[in-house]
């Protein structure tokens, strides 16, 4: 991996001054960071990839909603179970995806 390129990640969430970097800049970020350090970021990655299956940008894409939930339940999972995010983050996409699924078989 560039240290130059995970350097820059790391700046960029240093000066965006947010407990979490939301939408496709936190997508980018959190997706490069969770490579290098999967405990410290993956909690953050799967939580925006959650909320990026709810946007306005893939409302009315269901492939791609769930491509982002199975992304957020694989993050999640692949964390320690000591993790204190763990539980939390894991429910919440499994959560989202049970119900993507279910508006899928009532044909929403």
């Amino acid at each position: 991996m560039d240290q130059d390129i995970v350097m820059r990640a790391r700046v960029q969430l240093l000066s965006a001054n947010q407990r979490v970097v939301r939408g496709t800049e936190g997508l980018r970020i959190y997706r490069l960071l969770t490579r290098v350090e999967p405990e410290v970021y993956g909690s953050k990655l799967a939580y925006v990839l959650v909320e990026a299956s709810l946007s306005a940008l893939v409302r009315s894409l269901p492939e791609q909603r769930l491509a982002l939930l199975d992304e957020a339940v694989t993050v999640a999972s692949a964390l320690d179970a000591a993790n204190p995010y763990r539980a939390r983050v894991l429910a919440k996409a499994r959560a989202a995806r049970r119900e993507l699924e279910g508006r899928q078989a009532q044909g929403m």
